[in-house]
């Protein structure tokens, strides 16, 4: 029986929660995910807690915010003029969206606070500084050149 390695490419269930049982993602109801360690896919310390699970196993692992999404960065803590949000969407404090970077990609911002004049953003992962709970369920395991021509 196959194992799972640095590499390999993984089908698995998995439910993403915080440690006081709150669910963020959930696909245990669904399709299983198919994704290819070492490229980035998953958090680090997931997909280093996954070595070595074979097919059929289940397990539930608790990560820090160094293998998961980091620590907050105060850095990160913006204050944006209200012009440059649209004036039709209504803003509220935790309300998560997309900001644009200069470089074209995306990332999620938390809105914290706002007036008439300005809003404070988070643009920290949402996860930022906390410990997350991922319970998997491993259902198949490719090692080698198989799992090797996905990416």
């Amino acid at each position: 029986m196959s194992q799972i390695e640095r590499n390999s490419l993984v089908t698995l269930y998995y439910r993403l929660g915080l440690t006081n049982g709150d669910v963020l993602e959930d696909n245990f109801d669904d399709e299983p995910m198919t994704v290819q360690l070492g490229c980035g896919e998953m958090a680090e310390g997931l997909e280093l807690a996954l070595i070595g699970l074979t097919p059929g196993q289940e397990e539930t692992i608790d990560i820090g915010p160094d293998l998961a999404f980091g620590y907050v960065d105060d850095t990160l803590l913006r204050a944006l003029p209200r012009v440059e949000f649209d004036p039709d969407l209504e803003l509220e404090p935790g309300l998560i969206i997309e900001f644009a970077t200069d470089d074209g990609e995306t990332l999620p911002g938390t809105i914290l606070e706002f007036n008439e004049d300005e809003v404070r953003v988070d643009l920290n992962h949402p996860l930022a500084g906390q410990t997350v709970r991922y319970s998997v369920k491993i259902v198949a395991v490719e090692n080698g050149s198989a799992a090797e021509t996905i990416h």
